[in-house]
C-alpha cells in the first residue's frame, strides 16, 4: 500500500509498535527524502479526535502494510460554541497614563510618588526633578 497526501489511516500495532493505544491520522505527505528499512516510511500527518478534527502535527514511522485505510465521512457543519463577540471601538485611545491612585505619572507628567508632586519642603531643599 502507498501512502498518498490526503489518506485517512487507522494506525494500530500492526503498522508500527508505537501504536499500542489506536490514532487515526490524515496524511500530510510522505517523507521520501528520509531513508528507512524496505516497507517502512516516514509520513507527516495530523492526528485526528473522535469529532475528525486535527489536534496535534506528528511525524511517524510506520509499515503502511499494517495501516488500515478509512473512508472519509461527510463533515457536517457544526455551528460555533458561542456567537463571535465584536469588539465596541473605544471612544478614545489608550493613553496609558494612571491616575494617582493608580501610581505612574499623574496629571502634567509629575511623578505622583515624587516628593515635589507632595509639595513637600524636602523637594525644594534637594532640588528633586521629575
Amino acid at each position: 500500500m502507498t501512502v498518498a497526501a490526503g489518506d485517512l489511516l487507522h494506525l494500530t500495532r500492526d503498522a508500527s509498535v508505537q501504536f499500542s493505544r489506536p490514532i487515526t491520522v490524515r496524511v500530510i505527505r510522505g517523507r521520501t527524502d528520509w531513508h528507512t528499512y524496505d516497507g517502512w516510511v516516514w509520513i507527516d500527518a495530523y492526528q485526528l479526535d473522535a469529532a475528525g478534527d486535527a489536534v496535534r502535527r506528528r511525524t511517524l514511522y510506520l509499515m503502511p502494510s499494517g495501516a488500515r485505510r478509512l473512508t472519509p465521512q461527510p463533515r457536517q457543519h457544526r455551528p460555533p460554541s458561542s456567537p463571535p463577540r465584536h469588539r465596541r471601538p473605544r471612544d478614545r485611545p489608550w493613553s496609558g497614563r494612571r491616575g494617582a491612585d493608580g501610581g505612574g505619572r499623574g496629571r502634567g507628567g509629575v511623578d505622583v510618588g515624587s516628593p515635589a508632586a507632595r509639595g513637600s519642603d524636602a523637594a525644594r531643599l534637594v532640588g528633586w526633578q521629575s
